[in-house]
């Protein structure tokens, strides 16, 4: 009954989500007001300080806090009067952290994420070497917070005319969010192409969407509403999309208001809902999404963008990339790596807390993932490599690693190798001998391809965003 209840929320939800794109609206990025709201980029409306949407047009004023926010200064590394400062695109609510602080409340786990509290921090430092993920460092700046994002302006466009970058590889990995982003970079969009002629519309794509996540189904209905001819590009199915998607659960931090309805709250519900809910949206707007075709490049020639993939290349004046932020992971190429309760990053350590985990790999992401899965309480993590000893891990990782294994937190096997896995256990090659392990879930860090490079290849800058403030505690989660 609680699973076809969350299903029916994920429904009215994301119901309410498709509805909201029969309302058209113009919007740019955010700026600050002279009372210190933010000015709405779309209508110019003042939005007063607190609140959640321009009061002219709607438009949810969290959507741009990324896009307004100032590039970070240079120099981090400062002596003296120091305070930490988190990098929101890094942390993992490991609390590795908040354990080693002498100052009481200088930093505390707030929706899964670090934040500091300035008054209280005294720049010891102690958070910066306790981190496993490297995502705290110390400086005499104004930033609390700090996040590497593509550089985007109004509508969530790059510096490259045409180029649209949303949802998670933006900066940002919550759904609504994401669902607006990509709403709002496809209004641009096809505000462009009704002011063409029909003879440039002609031959080529108006709009690619990369990804078929939240962000790009949402610029996908966008672009089937209005009209446009348009292609939804996605690397695997959709099937992948969700089994990817590096959370635990899917939530939603506030209540949600839907008509007929009032305030429906979403909570502990799982990936697997959240994909029984895009194929309903599929199935009934006959939204088309092509599946199997992997992004290799995307480039630039004249007006036309063109986006490769393994199967040949297509053409269109305008693309939107709706990717993951963590690329494409490299798999392990063994039966039962497709489950559940395979992940292939992981952003919510304490998930996994009093969970049996198996984590994957020798490098530095795969050490650091179980260093912060062995602060969880009654976590038992196993670690996998296929290599006789660690060879290229940076050196704090390797006395973290080294330490947990001699105090029996981190059990380590080295020249051992993932054969198959099951629901509830994995089966090992140890020094050539087989071994079930039995396992919760299993954590597969073995590389991939970033797609920062991807982007860096079609002239899109990376940039340091600082954050001055934490916005609401929602940022942590769905």
């Amino acid at each position: 009954m609680e699973t076809w209840i969350t299903l029916l929320g994920f429904a009215l939800v994301t119901a309410v989500s498709v509805a909201w794109h029969l309302r058209p609206s113009r919007r740019g990025a955010a700026t600050r007001g002279a009372t210190g709201g933010v000015r709405c980029g779309g209508c110019g409306a003042a939005c007063p300080v607190g609140a959640e949407r321009c009061p002219s047009c709607g438009v949810p004023v969290q959507v741009y806090e990324i896009v307004g926010a100032p590039v970070a200064s240079n120099g981090e590394a400062v002596a003296g009067a120091a305070h930490a400062v988190v990098r929101t695109d890094s942390c993992v609510g490991c609390g590795a952290c908040v354990g080693v602080c002498p100052e009481p409340g200088a930093i505390r786990l707030e929706g899964k994420l670090a934040v500091v509290n300035r008054d209280l921090c005294r720049g010891h430092g102690e958070c910066v070497r306790a981190c496993p993920v490297g995502g705290i460092f110390l400086s005499t700046g104004a930033a609390v917070q700090r996040v590497e994002v593509p550089a985007v302006g109004a509508h969530f466009e790059s510096g490259m005319r045409g180029l649209f970058i949303v949802g998670e590889l933006g900066g940002r990995g919550l759904i609504k969010n994401a669902v607006n982003e990509g709403r709002v970079a496809m209004e641009e969009v096809a505000r462009r192409i009704a002011a063409t002629g029909p003879e440039a519309r002609r031959e080529v794509y108006d709009v690619i969407v990369v990804g078929s996540g939240p962000a790009g189904l949402s610029a996908g209905l966008e672009a089937h509403r209005a009209g446009l001819r348009y292609l939804i590009l996605e690397r695997g199915d959709l099937s992948d999309t969700i089994r990817r998607y590096p959370r635990h659960k899917i939530l939603m931090a506030e209540p949600v208001k839907v008509p007929m309805y009032g305030e429906l709250w979403v909570a502990d519900a799982s990936k697997e809902s959240l994909l029984q809910v895009w194929q309903t949206i599929i199935e009934r707007t006959g939204l088309r999404v092509t599946t199997g075709h992997e992004v290799t490049d995307v480039s630039r020639s004249g007006d036309l963008y063109h986006v490769r993939t393994g199967k040949g290349v297509c053409a269109a004046r305008n693309v939107v990339l709706a990717l993951g932020r963590r690329g494409t992971p490299r798999r392990l190429g063994v039966p039962g790596e497709s489950l559940p309760h395979v992940f292939y990053d992981i952003v919510e350590m304490e998930a996994f807390r009093g969970s049996r985990v198996l984590v994957v790999g020798g490098g530095d992401s795969a050490i650091e993932s179980a260093v912060g899965l062995a602060h969880q309480p009654g976590t038992k993590v196993t670690l996998s490599y296929r290599g006789e000893a660690f060879a290229r891990i940076k050196e704090r990782n390797r006395e973290k690693i080294d330490a947990l294994r001699a105090a029996g937190r981190v059990e380590v096997l080295l020249q051992s190798q993932v054969r198959e896995i099951r629901p509830d256990e994995a089966t090992l090659v140890v020094g050539g001998a087989a071994r079930a392990l039995p396992v919760d879930y299993v954590v597969v860090r073995i590389g991939g391809e970033a797609p920062y490079e991807l982007l860096r290849r079609a002239g899109v800058s990376i940039v340091t965003k600082e954050l001055a403030a934490p916005g609401s505690t929602e940022r942590a989660v769905a």
